[in-house]
């Protein structure tokens, strides 16, 4: 109830509002009668004043002082007996409260306070009264609904109704969960002005493109931030009757998300554990992978294709907790968007690592494209909502379901070779590795200590005939060609045998012998990788 309500009472039939008018909109929720000089320490927000100005008719003056102090505790009014002790308000009060749109109403003097503080006070614990009736009567009436299983979609239509204005349900990464209507995409617009909001009670906005206002109500559930149920209209904060519908539906949308999410992770945590059990080869046999997968809609016939993605972990102070917070966040919103993807997928996590597999088609040259253009865009979603990287591997399409745990270990084998690369937001595609890329994947100290042994007093640099090293290794690498090899060196035939001759003599080996000279092109392959 605001001031211009109060107005309405009989009670209030003989007074007038003889300055502030400009704030007769503020809400009164308490009535409060006292002459004390020190009432302000008494007085809250929403608070009407009855007053005879008893201790002012003196110092009228003062009565600035008090209405500044009441407009800053956000009090409603000043109701005030001018023709008791007072006779006549001050022009510069009644100025300062249009300045300050606080209201000031002239009270009749016949009227006792008691009289006004107990009718206002009845009539305020009335609407009260009626606002909690209508509190409990619809969060029954939406509570039966959803116990009945009608779901959230009817749930929104049914609260439409009661607000004469659609509305549509958002989660925290702004995708549609449900509404009354037929919306399946938040707009761009309506997007970037939800981006911009706080987990407040209520706000609400219009679009400068569309001219369309909309009263966003946070929905909170186990998320670290909130849902929006949206209303396509404003609702006034004055209008309890809406406000409290809003609400109830909020309470009654986040209990069942909650509920809804609980069975979600169950099922993910099944559909997980199976993954992981299926590539690790815990499985006993072939009938039950195909049993087990066909409960996940997993076909024995069907081509896939792996793909691996892993955050890029840069150095932080972030804890192991917070990173599986913002992994589960990231991978959370992947799997949403797996919507988008044309192809038929599925989504599983093992670790730290989302797995998709996705369903090949006859022609997968051009699916192929279609999924690194898809898996790129996530990354510049990620990127741009998260502020994170993220790299995926992809592995080559297995043509049978039996074949899926080598196409995922090719995927991880991908993405492992673009981390190597030193690289990060890559999407890699598997291919065979060559020689390099296997001893890259040995460590650095392993690969020295076999180029120090095979080589011995040929690998010092320091050595004085680094000539004998440089001979070795064009001959090894002209299939053992002395004549090539001289050519290639610019000496005669002679000093190359004599080069090598001095190689056996070092080495302790023959180069007749296959295994020595495989060993010896090993280790001037391993010089190449360390270099």
């Amino acid at each position: 109830m605001n001031i211009i309500d109060l107005m309405q009472l009989p009670i209030f039939k003989q007074a007038k509002i003889i300055g502030g008018l400009s704030g007769s909109g503020r809400e009164v929720q308490h009535v409060n009668m006292m002459d004390a000089p020190d009432i302000t320490d008494y007085l809250n927000k929403g608070d009407l004043l009855v007053t005879t100005a008893y201790h002012l008719k003196d110092e009228p003056e003062l009565l600035g002082d008090l209405i500044i102090h009441m407009s800053n505790r956000g009090c409603a009014g000043l109701g005030i007996k001018t023709k008791r002790f007072l006779h006549h308000i001050p022009d510069s009060i009644l100025e300062l409260a249009d300045q300050l749109a606080f209201p000031i109403i002239d009270l009749p003097d016949q009227v006792r306070l008691a009289d006004i503080a107990n009718q206002t006070l009845s009539y305020i614990l009335d609407i009260r009264t009626g606002e909690l009736q209508h509190a409990v009567s619809i969060h029954k009436r939406f509570t039966e609904h959803i116990m009945s299983g009608k779901g959230l979609r009817a749930l929104l239509k049914n609260v439409s109704q009661l607000l004469d204005f659609p509305v549509l349900l958002v989660d925290h990464h702004l995708r549609i969960l449900a509404s009354s209507t037929n919306s399946t995409n938040v707009s761009d617009d309506l997007e970037n002005g939800l981006q911009q909001l706080t987990d407040a009670a209520y706000t609400s906005f219009t679009l400068l493109s569309s001219k369309s206002a909309f009263s966003v109500f946070p929905i909170f559930t186990h998320e670290k931030k909130c849902g929006y149920l949206i209303v396509e209209g404003f609702i006034s904060v004055s209008d309890k009757q809406k406000i409290l519908t809003i609400e109830q539906a909020t309470n009654v949308i986040s209990f069942e998300l909650m509920k809804d999410n609980a069975l979600k992770q169950y099922t993910k945590r099944a559909r997980n554990e199976f993954f992981s059990n299926f590539v690790e080869g815990v499985f006993s046999s072939e009938s039950e992978i195909e049993n087990r997968g066909k409960e996940l809609n997993l076909k024995r016939e069907q081509k896939y294709l792996c793909v691996a993605g892993k955050l890029d972990r840069k150095q932080s102070d972030a804890s192991f907790i917070e990173n599986q917070i913002i992994t589960d966040t990231v991978f959370e919103f992947l799997e949403g968007r797996l919507s988008s993807l044309s192809l038929p997928s599925h989504f599983y996590m093992i670790s730290d690592i989302g797995v998709l597999l996705i369903e090949a088609g006859e022609y997968w040259g051009e699916e192929n494209t279609v999924v690194s253009d898809w898996l790129k865009q996530m990354q510049n979603d990620i990127n741009r909502l998260f502020r994170q990287t993220i790299s995926f591997g992809v592995s080559n399409v297995c043509h049978v379901l039996l074949d899926v745990p080598e196409s995922y270990s090719e995927a991880t084998d991908a993405l492992q070779t673009g981390y190597l690369s030193g690289n990060s937001q890559f999407v890699q595609f598997y291919h065979t590795k060559d020689i390099s890329e296997i001893l890259r994947m040995v460590p650095t100290d392993d690969l020295r200590n076999f180029y120090a042994f095979t080589l011995q007093k040929l690998s010092d640099l320091q050595y004085e005939e680094q000539s004998l090293l440089n001979t070795l290794s064009i001959y090894l690498e002209t299939h053992c060609q002395i004549s090539e090899t001289a050519k290639r060196l610019y000496v005669h035939r002679n000093t190359v045998i004599y080069r090598l001759e001095k190689c056996e003599e070092i080495l302790g080996v023959s180069l007749k012998d296959p295994d020595a000279t495989l060993r010896l092109r090993l280790a001037f392959r391993i010089q190449m990788v360390l270099k």
